[in-house]
């Protein structure tokens, strides 16, 4: 599945190399969320590719979504509309999300101008519910063997159909953003594992951009994860450092332009206090594993190399580790 959004100049070099995927057969779903270049036209009558035309944007979520609906296959794999397949990859992802045991498996993403290093292999989950690139521009031979991680990164992954059902797809109402940690931390919690595979080679043209309406989705989606995931007694354990870090992000929203964005989010939940409380209900109803067994999966140090923190950025890390290490401990 590829979802085509604004301007994709490699929508059709991602169609071609999957097409050409080898030890694996592909149908190729390509959802037209409103792309304004290349022509859709090319891909409407391509022998290997349906593509869907829903109208109107419906966020990474929502489109993903759409395209599962159009197979019936048994593994589902969703590939970003900048990220090119090496041959074998698909049929790597394939047969690590094969096993019983493996809910998601996670490309290798490389940096597609230097193909050496990485972009990700799998993204680690800060406890207060922001996700990044996992070991973004080191080297990917220093990390060739396959290993659990909190979450895949959703620019390519391999999902058994069986698994994708079970959790009811990507969380439509996130939109765009942090919906793979969502999406992960489930598959945790329901019993299957998240797999980084190093074989399955994506080479990945990452751009990490900032605005408004993306600050607004972060935030808001880190706020829905934290408060839809975690049980009512990990919550009030962290209750002081969730509301200690809600105060930081407003005044940091307020110093760089971005807090009406930040209010937005708290309206939008807010708003749809309803649809939050019956989707916190479905998720814990639905996990087999609590809290205490997934909080090593978990990190409480910020990356600062990927999310720069203020000056004595360095002891608020420490702190906010040792805090995170003695919640572990009561849950």
């Amino acid at each position: 599945m590829v979802l085509a959004y604004g301007e994709q100049p490699y929508l059709y070099d991602v169609v071609d190399r999957i097409l050409a995927s080898t030890g694996v057969s592909v149908h190729v779903v390509v959802v037209d969320n409103g792309c304004t270049t290349p022509s859709m036209d090319p891909l409407r009558d391509r022998p290997g590719v349906t593509l869907l035309e829903p109208g109107t944007n419906t966020g990474f979520t929502g489109g993903c979504n759409l395209g599962a609906t159009a197979t019936d296959s048994e593994f589902l794999a969703f590939v970003n509309s900048d990220a090119l397949v090496e041959p074998d990859a698909l049929a790597e992802l394939t047969k690590v999300a094969a096993r019983p045991d493996v809910g998601i498996a996670s490309a290798s993403l490389r940096l597609a101008e230097t193909p050496e290093l990485l972009n990700s292999a799998g993204n680690p989950v800060h406890v207060l519910g922001l996700s990044w690139a996992g070991h973004l521009g080191e080297p990917a031979a220093d990390h060739d063997t396959e290993f659990p991680i909190a979450s895949a990164s959703g620019a390519a992954i391999v999902v058994r159909r069986e698994v994708w059902n079970a959790l009811g797809g990507f969380t439509e109402r996130f939109f765009a953003y942090l919906e793979d940690a969502d999406l992960s931390l489930r598959c945790w919690q329901q019993g299957w594992d998240v797999v980084y595979v190093p074989s399955a080679v994506v080479l990945h043209h990452y751009e990490f951009g900032r605005n408004k309406a993306k600050f607004y989705l972060l935030e808001r989606n880190r706020l829905i994860l934290v408060l839809t995931l975690y049980q009512a007694r990990t919550l009030v354990l962290l209750a002081p450092a969730l509301l200690a870090f809600e105060v930081a992000s407003c005044l940091v929203a307020a110093s760089r332009g971005w807090l009406p964005a930040k209010i937005r989010g708290y309206r939008w939940l807010v708003r749809e206090r309803t649809w939050l409380t019956a989707h916190r209900r479905a998720v814990q109803q639905a996990r087999r594993r609590d809290d205490g067994e997934l909080a090593g999966l978990l990190t409480g140090r910020f990356d600062q190399s990927v999310l720069p923190l203020p000056r004595g950025g360095g002891l608020l890390n420490a702190a906010m580790n040792g805090y995170w290490n003695v919640v572990r401990r009561l849950l």
